[in-house]
């Protein structure tokens, strides 16, 4: 029995290891046509900008899983496609060491690794929660609309989303760094203003009962004190 037991946890454990892991982000294009992919648990989204005359040019993202040879997902927002939201798509995916191929014979893009999701204290998707008011802190429920912050190791992008209504209200992303308790955001792309590109955002951030407390001033200068759960913790 002690023997069947041994031989099945480690079938279940090469099952596992067999399986591809993505998670951290992800670059392909040029700084013409840069694309910077985010994956951390079962959510993804990737940003499209031009790094030399720092314009925004679309986002996508949402839900996947990988079968064999394909990146199956589901998309949650595209500005892209407004119709392909909630429909679930399938493209071929090849990995090999620190690169992915995601695509058909017509257009393959090909993602070089940026990092593996460490070290990130606060890798991982996060739907926003809470916001201190006038009123005090006024709890969120995400539903259709969301606000997502997904981060890697060293990458993050926020989008602001209807999943049902397909509206879309905004994003921003970049690198971010945290130490001694301040996390700092460096813009790399921002769909409102690009002349806020380049900036640094220092935040105080701290984990209350496991959900993120994020405090600081925003890119227009405004105060902000927020609460985020991972998406995960949610079960959304």
């Amino acid at each position: 029995m002690k023997t069947l037991l041994t031989y099945y946890l480690l079938l279940i454990n090469t099952i596992a290891l067999a399986q591809p892991n993505i998670t951290g982000s992800w670059q392909a294009g040029t700084d013409e046509n840069l694309m910077v992919m985010i994956v951390a648990d079962k959510f993804y989204s990737v940003a499209v900008y031009n790094q030399k005359d720092k314009s925004y040019i679309g986002t996508y993202g949402g839900t996947f899983r990988i079968e064999k040879n394909e990146f199956i997902y589901l998309n949650e927002f595209n500005t892209f496609n407004k119709e392909d939201i909630g429909v679930e798509n399938r493209t071929t995916f090849q990995l090999a060491g620190n690169n992915f191929k995601l695509g058909s014979t017509k257009i393959v893009w090909d993602f070089k690794k940026l990092d593996d999701g460490k070290p990130g204290q606060l890798a991982g998707a996060w739907l926003i929660t809470g916001r201190v008011t006038g009123n005090g802190m006024q709890t969120m429920t995400p539903g259709a609309r969301k606000t997502m912050k997904i981060l890697s190791g060293t990458r993050f992008q926020w989008i602001a989303y209807n999943s049902e209504t397909k509206e879309f209200s905004g994003t921003g992303g970049g690198t971010y760094t945290t130490e001694n308790g301040k996390y700092t955001e460096t813009i790399e792309v921002f769909s409102r203003d690009n002349n806020r590109v380049g900036a640094k955002l220092e935040f105080d951030f701290s984990f209350v009962d496991g959900n993120w407390r994020h405090s600081g001033k925003s890119s227009a200068g405004q105060p902000i004190d927020e609460i985020w759960t991972q998406r995960q913790k949610l079960g959304i």
